[in-house]
């Protein structure tokens, strides 16, 4: 038996997992920001509802292990920013703790109780308020010790023309430090100044899908622009990877129109020609950061 946990800067969610099939709720807190005692002693009484002692924990976090430090950066909650929060934990449990990337432990998830099953590499993408992603090769996470790969969100990759016809497209500043990145247009925010800047308008991106699917021309200039620019930085990954299935998760994943188009240009693209759906809405749709901490957890040893 293990305890996972999915954790974001609103809430903690844990988890008892028996194995990928099976795997019980457990308490949902609110996420201390401020104060790691207070974040360990939360992490502690979700355990507690176990009814018994894990082998190990797991844990689904938004943030990035360093692979050599073990250092985790998560602005989102300051209390463990730049702590090493899996061996911090670890002291304090007295049980192995593993932590990984919340997009990471969608990849999982997807490759081992959804869309990639089957699938010996599978590349899950997050197009959610930003832009991530998670690789998995052969059901084991590419960043098991911590690291960025799969993360094609970022890095100046975004073209500075789009669309047809074509148009200039600024090199926006990225959160990352770096400008032009993939992830300041093709998440949600990422399409609310997309439209902004192609026609003046501050419209949420709910507003902008629902009213290219019901015809509106100057959404769907933006859904053009944003397929055009966010496919060329995809197919580039699925070239470099070598996936040969893409799960989306995210909440423009919901959006399933704009996942088809994203898919069939990324097709056009690539070295590779499939006659299948590559780009795919996810199929773990509930809580898919704990099952993918699951199978983190239940896959091998904490290091």
């Amino acid at each position: 038996m293990i305890v996972c946990f999915d954790i974001g800067g609103s809430a903690i969610k844990g988890a008892v997992a028996h194995s990928a099939e099976r795997i019980e709720p457990l308490g949902r807190r609110a996420t201390p920001l401020d104060d790691f005692d207070a974040f360990a002693a939360t992490i502690r009484d979700v355990i507690g509802e176990a009814g018994g002692k894990p082998d190990r924990i797991a844990i689904s976090i938004t943030g990035v292990v360093d692979p050599e430090t073990k250092a985790i950066k998560c602005a989102n909650i300051p209390c463990i920013d730049g702590g090493t929060l899996s061996a911090d934990l670890s002291d304090i449990l007295r049980l192995p703790v593993l932590v990984a990337n919340d997009a990471d432990c969608f990849a999982l998830a997807e490759a081992g109780a959804g869309a990639g099953r089957g699938h010996r590499i599978v590349l899950g993408v997050i197009l959610g308020t930003g832009v991530g992603g998670g690789l998995v090769v052969d059901g084991r996470l590419i960043n098991e010790d911590g690291g960025f790969a799969g993360e094609w969100g970022h890095g100046p990759a975004v073209a500075s023309m789009a669309g047809t016809p074509p148009i200039a497209i600024p090199a926006f500043d990225c959160g990352c430090g770096q400008r032009g990145c993939v992830d300041t247009i093709g998440g949600a925010r990422g399409i609310e100044r997309l439209h902004r800047t192609l026609h003046g308008k501050a419209l949420s991106s709910e507003e902008i899908t629902t009213l290219w699917q019901q015809g509106d021309a100057e959404s769907a200039r933006t859904i053009d622009v944003l397929v055009d620019l966010v496919s060329s930085p995809l197919a580039l990954t699925v070239n470099i990877t070598g996936a040969t299935i893409v799960p989306v998760g995210g909440g423009l994943s919901n959006v399933a129109p704009l996942i088809a188009r994203i898919d069939t240009t990324v097709r056009s693209r690539i070295l590779r020609k499939f006659d299948r759906p590559l780009v795919v809405p996810g199929e773990c749709r509930i809580e898919p950061g704990l099952i993918g901490a699951a199978i983190l957890g239940l896959g091998g040893e904490a290091q």
